[in-house]
């Protein structure tokens, strides 16, 4: 079985004042495959990772066919993905299956989203979609009702946005077992906007105090406004290659270690981020002290606080010392989001997987600039979609290496 290799990448602005969802993706694709020195018609399968183009822009069944039309890269196979706000992450997981099975030699990872609609009871419907609609009958309706317009408009409610009460209910959990406060929530954003401030492609780019934090709206308590992810647009790419198509072509290269996909388990005594770093530890052959730098999915600034333990990263109640102590940036402890992670860079949901490995691949290539790791070796992404039994309905981990 071949190594396979990040060999490219590509990545828009994220935001909401961006060009439309194709012309992201040219965008995207066309940085890939320069970084990679390659042609468009050298890659053989292209995997697309996109969510909601189907309720929001009403694109149905070829998705990546209709957004790779300009791109030059038609004539290969093409996969379209759809798994929550892991889908970019498992476009990436299937990209790195065919390669390492022979399946064949290069082959591309998408991930596009435009979330910025109007009116923005549409965009939580939609996310609403992610959840379970069948045993639940109010998602239904919210996503009837605004997503599909089948039924009067008019909702309103908790479940307007239900990944927030979930978020919200697991950090007030975190935070009474280990004596936090809310202002610990705030420290987090704190970080997250201090890196997007270094990031010329975030969706936010100036700092924040606690205090800035504190003052925002209230969505699901303990969350304020600036505590959750902003709806945005983007698109990110990578180029994937065997060993031998690695080297024709040189350049800076990341190994992929390990590329693990786990869906929820009600029976599983964990939890599904727990199961899945296990998997991923085993697989790639390292531990978690091992990690230089790491990716993971700050929906909510709480998300932060229990997917660093949750990965073993940190020991439990851990991460509310890491962050009181400032040791998240790039000259900490454990360098966690250092491009601003979902809380500043932004979380067009369909792009962020692949967005969080062109973050990782840039500091293993040394490329990050002011928010650049030290001598990382290993780094790890960690990115979740969809809620199912208040747990993640699907987790997906990535291990890479800077080996040449």
């Amino acid at each position: 079985m071949t190594d396979a290799w990040i060999v490219g990448t590509g990545i828009t602005s994220f935001g909401r004042d961006t060009p439309p969802l194709v012309q992201l993706v040219q965008e995207a694709t066309s940085l890939a495959v320069r970084d990679a020195a390659i042609q468009p018609g050298d890659v053989q399968r292209v995997f697309v990772g996109n969510a909601a183009a189907g309720l929001l822009q009403g694109q149905e069944m070829i998705r990546g066919q209709v957004l790779l039309h300009d791109t030059g890269l038609l004539g290969s196979a093409i996969i379209n993905v759809e798994n929550a706000c892991a889908s970019s992450s498992t476009a990436l997981h299937l990209a790195v299956a065919a390669v390492r099975g022979g399946a064949c030699d290069v082959a591309m990872a998408v991930g596009a989203e435009q979330l910025a609609v109007e009116p923005r009871a549409r965009i939580f419907a939609t996310l609403a979609s992610a959840t379970d609609t069948i045993r639940r009958p109010a998602m239904r309706q919210l996503v009837q009702t605004h997503a599909l317009g089948l039924l009067p408009d008019g909702h309103t409610g908790p479940e307007a946005s239900p990944f927030m009460a979930h978020y919200a209910a697991k950090g007030a959990a975190y935070l009474q077992r280990w004596g936090g406060d809310p202002t610990d929530l705030a420290r987090v954003v704190v970080r997250s906007r201090a890196s997007g401030a270094l990031n010329p492609k975030a969706q936010f780019r100036q700092p924040t105090t606690v205090e800035e934090v504190m003052a925002g709206r209230l969505v699901a308590p303990p969350l304020r406004l600036a505590m959750c992810s902003p709806v945005g647009n983007g698109a990110a790419a990578l180029v994937v290659m065997s060993d031998r198509a690695a080297q024709r072509v040189g350049g800076q290269q990341v190994s992929v270690r390990a590329t693990v996909l786990v869906s929820h388990d009600p029976q599983a005594a964990a939890n599904t981020t727990e199961v899945a770093a296990r998997r991923a530890f085993e697989d790639a052959a390292v531990a978690p002290q091992d990690i230089g730098v790491a990716e993971v999915h700050d929906a909510a600034a709480s998300a932060l606080l229990v997917a660093v333990e949750d990965l073993g990263l940190v020991a439990p109640g851990e991460a509310l010392r890491l962050i009181r102590e400032n040791q998240t940036g790039p000259d900490g402890r454990l360098p966690v989001n250092t491009g601003g992670g979902l809380l500043s860079r932004g979380h067009p949901i369909g792009a962020t997987g692949c967005a969080q490995i062109v973050e990782l691949v840039d500091q293993l290539r040394n490329r990050c600039g002011e928010r650049q790791v030290p001598d990382a070796r290993f780094a790890l992404a960690h990115n979740a979609g969809g809620v199912l039994d208040e747990q993640e309905a699907v987790v997906a981990l990535t291990v890479l290496e800077r080996r040449r």
